[in-house]
């Protein structure tokens, strides 16, 4: 199924790199050719009904009083999808902390795709992917803040962190779209042991991307004792990846959720875009 339709979440502060990253949010979207859907939230005061607006209740921007930061993130928003030429649309809301996470998770559920601006080892945004993934039911593009500046929109080299499980195969099958317009897609696996099983499920992989008219490669790289992350991310910057497409690992303790070494380093600081599902 195509990307028609991508939901972009506005929250924190508008520094210089989150408002690159919005610009480069945009130009994805607008290159995928989908329309592109911006939710600005912020916490309202003490005392304050919440407010907030639903899914289709508003096609453009109007300003609260007093939204400072709010504001300049859509006004942010808005100039680029109009430079950019883009459908888009954009609601605002002054809700209370407790619950930005569970809204921006529910207006995921209404996109295709959601384009997530990324700030490094940021414990709020941490939180906010962490709800996405396990509650919007949608893969994420996480937009690394930090390389706002240098990413590309169009994403001719991609590669796709195969670890041969579920969580992997459900993010190929989301990122579909994305692999057919690449130019180059490379599965890599990351192990000190190519057994012949590994080895199987890689090519298996490149096969069934075939049918799909994706000619990727399978290749194998060594993990030499550092965090599969730190390799992936390491691989991904020597090889002039554009985007990464893995699965997100986590288990639920007490209610507790606890990240997998991979996700958290990726999550942290990605090295460039990254799709993820899970």
């Amino acid at each position: 199924m195509p990307i028609k339709d991508v939901f972009l979440p506005l929250v924190g502060q508008p520094r210089g790199p989150a408002l690159v990253a919005i610009e480069k949010c945009v130009a994805v979207a607008a290159d995928l050719g989908a329309r592109i859907t911006a939710l600005a939230l912020e916490e309202e005061d003490a005392f304050e009904r919440p407010k907030v607006m639903l899914p289709y209740d508003r096609n453009s921007v109007q300003a609260s009083p007093g939204a400072g930061d709010m504001q300049q993130l859509l006004n942010a928003f808005t100039n680029a999808a109009s430079r950019a030429n883009i459908r888009a649309q954009s609601r605002s809301g002054r809700v209370p902390a407790d619950q930005i996470r569970a809204i921006l998770a529910e207006h995921a559920r209404f996109g295709d795709l959601t384009l997530v601006p990324v700030r490094p080892h940021d414990s709020r945004t941490e939180g906010i992917v962490e709800a996405f993934l396990f509650e919007s039911g949608r893969p994420l593009l996480l937009c690394p803040e930090h390389l706002a500046d240098e990413l590309r929109p169009e994403f001719e080299n991609v590669m796709i962190a195969w670890d041969h499980s579920a969580r992997a195969a459900r993010a190929v099958g989301d990122a579909l779209p994305i692999l057919r317009a690449a130019s180059s897609v490379r599965v890599v696996t990351v192990t000190d042991d190519k057994t012949d099983a590994i080895m199987r499920s890689g090519t298996a992989l490149v096969d069934h991307l075939r049918e799909h008219g994706v000619y990727a490669s399978f290749e194998t790289t060594k993990g030499g004792g550092s965090s599969i992350g730190k390799v992936l991310g390491s691989w991904a910057n020597s090889h002039g990846i554009d985007a990464i497409v893995m699965g997100a690992y986590h288990h639920s303790r007490l209610n507790e959720i606890v990240w997998g070494g991979v996700t958290k380093t990726v999550i942290g600081q990605p090295p460039c875009w990254v799709m993820i599902s899970h």
